[in-house]
């Protein structure tokens, strides 16, 4: 045989030697959720080893997080019920905690790249995406008040604007908004293909932002369908989008090959808490072990994701998985 392609295989130098895809630390975004209060750092039950942290212990977070070259992070706010309306009006609250404390981490550390998250779901009353009128969560009403959530979270000191709303249309409104106001600069990661997956629930609990009623498949993507995130892509792209996000990740590796492979746009993926969720508590079962993370995480990357948004992106840098 001429061909014996084991012999590429057949010592660990070699091997790293002919590895096609490798995962770094500036990969990562590192999603962090923020409660009220001082000197709180509280488990989400169904996240092991994922806390939500008060705006003092989340500055201390972000720091452990720097030293191991972890720059980038997703913010999102739990917020209490008492300050959620059917306008979403707390997030342009200057005083409030989730504008707070994007403030607080980049005032502390310039360095940090802070990803900031525009939906209404965790102000709003009803826990939808959007606003609600009569039952329906009606589009072109909310673009308004994503648009002046954007430009609070601008201000505020955000590097990038992430809708995650899906509504028609708010990735350009929202663009137009950052210009008019002086942030050309600010870039907007879309969540351009967010499939309305059984594998939010963890998040949800983090966030205490489940809908109050009904689901959220008007405006998420029907899980079967994949031509469909192309023409959600097209739309961003023209809007002027910077970053395509595809979530879930793992479950759909084939729409972040998808859009990889017909779109110029760095690609973004979100390995969601489900996802998280499932892997850990097969681990703590002893099921698997930990490489299976870094593994999940490595398709991720080789289906073509220059970005991947995971819960994972820390202990992976602590434990020197990849």
């Amino acid at each position: 045989m001429l061909q014996r392609p084991r012999r590429n295989r057949k010592s660990e130098v070699i091997r790293e030697m002919v590895q096609e895809n490798h995962l770094h630390a500036s990969d990562f975004i590192f999603p962090l959720f923020i409660i009220d209060g001082n000197k709180q750092k509280t488990e989400v039950a169904s996240m092991p080893g994922i806390f939500r942290y008060s705006i003092d212990n989340l500055l201390l977070e972000v720091e452990s997080c720097l030293k191991l070259g972890l720059k980038s992070f997703d913010l999102f706010p739990n917020l209490e019920e008492s300050l959620k309306d059917k306008t979403a009006s707390e997030s342009v609250n200057e005083k409030g905690l989730y504008l707070r404390a994007i403030k607080a981490v980049k005032q502390n550390f310039p360095e940090a790249c802070i990803v900031t998250d525009v939906a209404m779901d965790p102000y709003s009353s009803d826990g939808h995406d959007g606003l609600v009128e009569n039952g329906e969560i009606v589009n072109d009403k909310t673009l308004k008040i994503l648009a002046d959530m954007s430009v609070a979270q601008a201000k505020a000191g955000a590097d990038i604007i992430a809708p995650s709303d899906m509504m028609d249309g708010r990735v350009g409104y929202i663009r137009e908004a950052l210009d008019q106001n002086g942030f050309s600069n600010v870039s907007i990661m879309s969540y351009t293909a967010k499939y309305a997956s059984a594998f939010y629930g963890p998040f949800r609990d983090a966030l205490n932002s489940a809908p109050k009623f009904g689901d959220k498949k008007t405006y998420q993507m029907n899980p079967a369908n994949q031509r469909e995130a192309l023409i959600e892509a097209a739309l961003d792209v023209q809007e002027g989008a910077d970053f395509l996000m595809v979530k879930p990740a793992t479950t759909y590796l084939d729409i972040i090959k998808l859009l990889k492979d017909n779109f110029d746009l760095p690609i973004a993926a979100y390995n969601v808490s489900g996802e998280y969720a499932m892997v850990k508590a097969a681990i703590e079962k002893g099921w698997l072990d930990n490489r299976a993370i870094a593994e999940k995480l490595m398709c991720i990357k080789r289906a073509g994701a220059d970005v991947i948004l995971t819960y994972h992106a820390k202990e992976v840098l602590e434990n020197k998985w990849i």
